[in-house]
């Protein structure tokens, strides 16, 4: 078996948190979230038709990037995963680490006209780790090796004691399940997406969160890293000098511009970031192995954000790829929702950011702290809150 890169840069950050290690990954596991729409719009698609990639199309664009060989991890779901890491081996030979998404919260429950994420995230996991690591559904110690050894647990806090506190034991059983049967974990760590007390410093919340659910966990029931909403520069620092063993790394977000993909990746890295995972945005990228190599070449130090956006747009234009913006327009800064199901996050400036998102002005009732006030929304205004938010998520 070929040696992991995950493996071997997971030891030298841990080593040297100071070393210019990056681990950067694809999350290609949309469809635990999206249905129908996970793999993206389809080359043909037409307004007016709503097409959609299929599943096989999906899986083709996970070969296509995996045999790449420019990321560290690719993250897929479990059905996926029985196609393309036990039918076809497609990792065997590569220094690529495959991984499921574990669990899948009712927050990441984004069917078409769904009603589920309205609600404070509810913790149910419908893979099984020992159909990921071996392809059955009860494996022997020996066959452990064969497939997956790890997955992405997610979490989400809502300020709210009983989903909160079920989150967390939910969370305990699966850590006690995989450190018995030798299965990594990552933890992902999505703001609140319906929080029924207002959070007056999200950011230090969730941090707060993060930095006492981990504290009871120790030897293989740690995460091997975290996986979180960029929050800014002061928000990443206080993280990751909190305590040297704990590798932070970042999610994507929704789609923006190119810019956003590659400032936000750039500014992390600089603020102490060592992982980024990229789903949507690589996933609606005009040219996927381009923009991979881009934020390859970000994450390494070789190339500043505009730098990498005007060579990206001339990689499009090598390959005779129309790209969806202008360079001008795709050199700007938009607002994005960090996660599956939050809000728009502000763009990017030159000053750091490190207040918590912020709702679009007048648009609906806000906390002191600039998120949604569910409570003083009338029905209309939550309507059109929720309309906002599924345009952003499927761009």
């Amino acid at each position: 078996m070929i040696e992991k890169s995950l493996d071997r840069k997971l030891a030298r950050i841990l080593a040297d948190p100071a070393c210019d290690e990056f681990i950067l990954a694809d999350a290609k596991d949309a469809d635990m979230a999206f249905g129908m729409a996970a793999p993206g719009r389809s080359p043909e698609y037409h307004a007016a038709e709503g097409r959609f990639r299929s599943l096989d199309e999906y899986r083709e664009l996970i070969r296509q990037n995996t045999r790449q060989g420019l990321l560290d991890i690719m993250l897929i779901s479990a059905g996926n995963a029985e196609v393309l890491v036990f039918e076809e081996r497609l990792f065997d030979q590569s220094h690529i680490t495959p991984a499921i998404r574990a669990n899948d919260t009712t927050d990441l429950w984004l069917a078409q006209g769904g009603v589920y994420p309205k609600e404070p995230s509810r913790p149910f996991r419908s893979a099984s780790i020992d159909q990921a690591m071996c392809g059955k559904p009860v494996c022997e110690p020996h066959e452990r090796r064969g497939g997956v050894d790890l997955g992405l647990y997610s979490v989400t806090f809502n300020n709210a004691l009983t989903p909160d506190h079920q989150t967390l034991h939910e969370y305990k059983r699966f850590r006690d399940e995989a450190s018995a049967k030798g299965f990594r974990h990552f933890l992902e760590v999505f703001d609140p997406n319906a929080p029924v007390t207002p959070i007056p410093d999200l950011s230090r919340f969730i941090n707060d969160m993060i930095a006492r659910a981990l504290a009871g966990t120790a030897g293989p029931s740690r995460p091997l890293f975290l996986k979180i909403a960029y929050h800014g520069p002061a928000v990443m620092e206080q993280l990751v000098r909190y305590d040297s063993r704990l590798v932070v790394g970042i999610l994507g977000g929704s789609s923006g511009t190119t810019f956003d993909a590659f400032h936000q990746l750039w500014e992390a890295r600089k603020y102490g970031a060592r992982v980024a995972l990229y789903g949507r945005m690589i996933n609606n990228s005009e040219h996927q192995p381009a923009f991979i190599e881009h934020l390859r070449a970000v994450a390494d130090g070789h190339l500043e954000p505009a730098e990498a956006v005007r060579s990206y747009h001339g990689a499009l234009q090598r390959h005779g790829i129309r790209p969806m913006r202008s360079l001008e327009d795709d050199l700007q800064p938009t607002r994005r929702a960090p996660a599956y199901s939050g809000a728009a996050r502000p763009a990017p400036t030159a000053a750091a950011t490190t207040g918590p998102p912020a709702a679009p002005e007048g648009a609906y009732p806000t906390t002191p702290d600039g998120r949604p006030d569910f409570a003083r929304m009338t029905n209309a205004q939550k309507i059109a809150f929720n309309r906002r938010r599924w345009q952003r998520i499927l761009g």
